[in-house]
């Protein structure tokens, strides 16, 4: 059986604003990251995903790029990069870098040119229209054209404002990012996460904003080069089974792998911030069904439960109060032992669930404001704050606590960029590693038998649930088995399973066929 590539790498996403605070400014930094570099090797990761550190003015927290050849300043300098990157590559960490192709920020020079004349050389680097084309709405809610008065002409964002659309017919802007990737690949990073790749092709005679018709000619130019086809590249697209193969298959020179987010969507309506009904036995058969769709089409899955994008999994899919243990390190075995590369957030290694605010002032994020806006005096006050409560970008993206010192360890700052965790007193790494049922000390050691075992790399995936209420299966690779169960909310006697050595679980040992509470799981192999 092929081992293929990816399938060792154990990758952890940081958002560089709010992980470690090297020079006390209250932001996070990429000193602070390299501070923490043997932490992460003692959790036992080998690659980082390093959400946006360029030059941004920061309308939607990095995402709109004002200068992709440069560093933030907040966050360091390009020569605190190459520290940073020298010293994951000498702890065998990777860096995957973010990379955002489909808008720049209206901050950067390109724009700014573009939008003075409609003679401008850079004028056709982004979308223009004389009128309003259309009713496609920005993704941040609100008309997706904004009038720009010295042309007299619309300009397209998919998102924020602040973040125009380039326009990818023009071959100058592919090779503009052509060149930006060089840039970084020369530099010596080991791939990129695209962000809403998707988006750089359009499709206006059909009215979608994304997978328009020459999305595989771009990103193939973008990635099928020799130059940089060595490189680990993992797309966020939005597309089902009969799309996802076209941009992953083998030989198509395009993408690694694509973040897959059927799972993410369970438990809401179409409203983000809307607060449903949990589905978890709709949420086994969904990664049911990508295990096998996967294994059958000879592709990549992206294992993951967080980012820097969605609230925290344990506190939509599960009890972040009394059971957070529990619920936590269930989720990160049912993840993290089916076959495909694991991303991690940082912070959920800890259990680190949603925190609560009760002023809109504790928020700092665009989609967030445009939301609050666009419902208030629509709903109560109170309803209001429970949507941005649940379904906020900013419950990810708080500062990392690592301890209950000032900040929670994170800066020496007398105010940081955004509040701090509301339950950072509570969770917080130090105090995790000295509890008696430890997430960190569970991670340590789901990590490591996932480094260890060839079955839990590489193994044929089986389903072996026959039931509803809790999710088993195996994981099987030349002699090797792991059998994992995983019980949801009800007390519930498990049956029928093969009797394995007891490995790993987050309660009591037991047998393979016996009583699960809530919330627990338990691992067993067979050699």
């Amino acid at each position: 059986m092929e081992r293929k590539p990816y399938l060792d790498w154990i990758v952890y996403q940081i958002y560089p604003r709010s992980f470690c605070d090297a020079n006390g400014d209250g932001v996070g930094d990429l000193n602070g990251i390299t501070q923490k570099l043997d932490y992460l090797k003692e959790l036992g990761v080998n690659a980082v995903w390093l959400s946006p550190c360029y030059k941004s003015p920061n309308c939607d927290n990095g995402y709109d790029i004002s200068d992709y050849r440069d560093i933030m300043d907040e966050f360091g300098t390009l020569d605190d990069w190459k520290r940073m990157i020298g010293e994951m590559h000498a702890r065998g960490i990777k860096l995957i870098m973010d990379f955002v192709a489909n808008h720049t920020s209206s901050e950067h020079k390109w724009f700014k040119e573009a939008r003075s004349s409609r003679d401008n050389p850079y004028h056709d680097y982004y979308i223009w229209r004389d009128s309003v084309p259309n009713d496609w709405q920005s993704c941040f809610l609100g008309s997706a054209w904004e009038y720009n008065r010295p042309t007299g002409e619309y300009y397209l964002h998919s998102f924020a404002i602040g973040q125009p659309d380039l326009n990818w017919e023009n071959p100058k802007v592919r090779e503009e990012m052509r060149a930006v990737v060089d840039y970084w690949a020369d530099l010596g990073v080991d791939g990129f996460r695209c962000d809403v790749l998707d988006y750089i092709a359009k499709d206006f005679e059909n009215g979608l904003m994304n997978n328009g018709p020459k999305i595989h000619e771009y990103i193939k130019e973008l990635f099928g080069r020799d130059k940089v086809k060595r490189l680990f590249t993992v797309g966020e697209c939005s597309m089902g089974e009969d799309k996802i193969a076209d941009f992953c298959g083998a030989n198509r020179d395009e993408l690694k792998c694509i973040f897959q987010f059927d799972h993410i969507g369970l438990g809401r309506t179409g409203d983000k911030f809307e607060r449903a009904e949990r589905d978890i036995d709709g949420l086994r058969n969904t990664l049911v069904k990508w295990q096998y769709f996967t294994e059958r089409n000879n592709l990549l899955y992206t294992l993951f439960t967080d980012n820097h994008d969605q609230a925290h999994f344990i506190s939509r899919g599960g009890d972040d109060g009394e059971k957070r243990y529990e619920t936590a390190t269930m989720y990160a075995a049912m993840f993290y032992l089916l076959k495909g590369t694991p991303f991690l957030y940082q912070g959920i290694e800890f259990g680190t669930p949603d925190p609560h605010y009760d002023a809109l002032s504790d928020f700092n994020d665009v989609e967030t404001y445009n939301y609050y806006d666009a419902y208030q005096g629509k709903l109560k006050k109170e309803e209001l704050l429970a949507r941005i409560n649940f379904g906020s970008r900013d419950n990810v993206r708080r500062p990392l606590c690592w301890d209950n010192s000032k900040n929670y360890g994170f800066s020496s700052a007398d105010k940081t960029w955004i509040a701090l965790h509301s339950r950072g007193a509570e969770v917080n790494l130090a105090q995790d590693r000295n509890n008696t049922k430890s997430v960190f000390e569970f991670y340590k050691r789901l990590l490591a038998l996932r480094s260890g075992s060839d079955a839990a790399k590489y193994g044929v995936f089986e389903d072996r649930t026959q039931g509803n209420g809790y999710f088993a299966y195996t994981r099987t690779y030349q002699g090797e088995q792991l059998l994992v169960v995983y019980n949801f909310e009800q007390e519930k006697e498990i049956t029928g399973l093969p009797d394995c050595e007891y490995v790993l679980g987050n309660a009591l040992p037991r047998r393979a066929n016996g009583r699960y509470g809530a919330f627990e799981t338990a691992v067993f192999r067979k050699r």
